[in-house]
């Protein structure tokens, strides 16, 4: 049986350890960096958004503090062109100056360097997020302005999950799922317009500090089905997961707790995946269309990821027993491994 978290106090104890390993549908405790016990160095803060659009098209943005190094990413995925146009500007040293909120229910981010400028506000009814990035030698001018509704009723996907080799390890991480999108990306004078029913939102909010070297599985797609909005956020492989998994139904803004999934996968990435609970509550087939890939190694930092997009067919089943069948519903699936 997997353990729901109690809510209230602190996320961390006295001594820096998790107090209580976990899953939630909102946030249960409260974090702050200056509760770390561990090297501050470790420790890893980020906010990152992805609109997914069914006619084909994708955006991400993200802001990164992990200390010694940082990150502002936004990146657009053509899928029917199979193509990405990625806008990266790293930051050495941020060391807590981006000044993560503690709390994904408030705090806005403002960043700007010489080449880009990005926003993330809370507004009434849901998120803003508000970019533009400088043309470079690879490609032209990035901007965007979305709106994620948010419906603050919703249930969303919480863990906290605990290292059993290092005490001082953990990973606190909500997942929002089903925000409706609505606005534009313009990338080098050409528009993506999202709305109008074909966009959906995740919202993946993460504090922690990691160990080292960590390979993981995450799964997460939005729609419609039977005329009420759908999603799902399914993972394996980081971290403890003895206490609970993060696998989860969303329906109609109601949370469907999920036991432990098992990922099938070929060897070729590109041929199709298939996710099976261990509940029978979940099963799915997966029919890649992108692989977003990203291989990096540089001597003790390294990232071996592939982000792939593409379309799941099957079954899910809530907590009543209701089964809804799911059609080709565009999503992605990501296998990362991290060095760093």
């Amino acid at each position: 049986m997997e353990h729901r978290c109690i809510p209230g106090g602190r996320l961390l104890d006295a001594e820096g350890r998790l107090r209580e390993p976990g899953w939630a549908t909102a946030l249960p405790y409260e974090y702050s960096p200056f509760d770390v016990k561990a090297n501050r160095l470790r420790i890893k803060e980020w906010d990152y958004y992805i609109a997914v659009d069914d006619r084909g098209y994708a955006f991400a943005t993200v802001i990164a503090d992990n200390r010694y190094m940082g990150l502002l990413n936004s990146s657009l995925y053509d899928l029917n062109a199979k193509e990405k146009f990625d806008f990266i500007t790293p930051l050495i040293l941020p060391m807590g100056r981006l000044r993560m909120p503690t709390d994904s229910r408030k705090g806005d981010l403002y960043q700007r360097t010489r080449s880009c400028r990005l926003q993330y506000i809370h507004v009434p009814g849901g998120r803003r997020l508000i970019g533009s990035y400088k043309p470079c030698r690879l490609h032209g001018a990035l901007e965007f302005d979305l709106f994620f509704e948010e419906h603050p009723a919703d249930d969303t996907m919480v863990i906290a999950t605990p290292w059993a080799e290092d005490p001082l390890a953990f990973y606190y991480n909500q997942k929002m799922n089903c925000m409706e999108v609505r606005g534009y990306v313009s990338f080098d004078g050409h528009g993506y317009e999202f709305g109008g029913g074909h966009s959906f939102g995740t919202l993946d909010w993460g504090r922690g500090v990691w160990t080292y070297d960590n390979t993981w599985y995450w799964g997460s797609g939005n729609g419609i089905v039977d005329g009420k909005r759908f999603g799902y956020n399914i993972g394996c492989g980081f971290g403890d997961t003895t206490a609970a998994s993060e696998n989860m139904i969303f329906y109609d803004g109601k949370a469907h707790k999920l036991g432990r999934l098992r990922f099938d996968i070929p060897d070729d990435l590109m041929q199709p995946w298939r996710f099976v609970s261990a509940d029978g509550r979940f099963d799915m087939d997966f029919r890649p269309v992108y692989d977003n890939r990203t291989d990096l190694n540089a001597l003790v930092l390294a990232q071996d990821a592939h982000q792939i997009f593409g379309c799941v067919s099957g079954t899910a089943v809530l907590d009543d027993g209701t089964r809804l069948e799911i059609r080709d519903l565009l999503a992605f699936t990501e296998r990362v491994r991290n060095r760093y």
